[in-house]
């Protein structure tokens, strides 16, 4: 059996890997942007899509995400992760475009003849839809599904949520808390339906 010495450890450590390779990318490597861009999308994308709840938007969010993440590189610090860091980005990448989706709408309701089509969780459909929980996340508010999304999909620590979001631990705590009795809510008059 071999003899397993710290730098080995080390060298599998995909925390000090991802390091290397945004110090790479930082001073120019294209291969290591292109590397870090590739590791992290499918994870951005899945936030992307939980907050705003439909591939088409998602992808524009991960898109600008991604710029995001380019442009700023140089100033990411390490003081948090590179992951924690890039969910911040696809955070506010995804709420800047409910906050567009939402002015659109709200735009649309002063015309004549245009219902607004927002859903709710009262409105989301048959019980199969009700219980589909990526519909049931669009009837939270940005306030609760943005801690749900990044505790239970990312599986981020309440610090690290507080980091991506600007929040005290202890408000992410409640909200996730709260936002997960709403969905609570939500499902239950589906089931009790059957």
């Amino acid at each position: 059996m071999p003899i397993e010495t710290g730098e080995e450890r080390v060298a599998d450590d995909p925390a000090v890997e991802t390091s290397h390779t945004v110090a790479a990318a930082q001073g120019g490597d294209r291969s290591a942007l292109e590397s870090l861009l590739r590791d992290h999308y499918d994870k951005v994308f899945a936030v992307c899509h939980r907050l705003v709840g439909n591939d088409a938007d998602a992808a524009d969010a991960a898109q600008e995400a991604m710029i995001s993440v380019v442009r700023g590189l140089d100033r990411f610090d390490g003081r948090s992760s590179f992951s924690t860091w890039a969910y911040r980005i696809a955070y506010n990448a995804s709420v800047d475009l409910l906050r567009r989706r939402s002015r659109r709408a709200a735009s649309s309701i002063d015309e004549p003849g245009q219902p607004f089509d927002h859903p709710t969780m009262d409105s989301v459909g048959s019980v199969d839809d009700k219980l589909d929980i990526s519909l049931a996340l669009q009837g939270l508010p940005v306030d609760f599904r943005g801690p749900v999304v990044l505790r239970d999909l990312c599986g981020l620590d309440y610090a690290e949520i507080g980091e991506v979001l600007k929040l005290p631990p202890g408000t992410v705590r409640s909200r996730i808390a709260r936002g997960r009795g709403m969905l609570a809510d939500s499902i239950k008059p589906a089931r009790s339906e059957k």
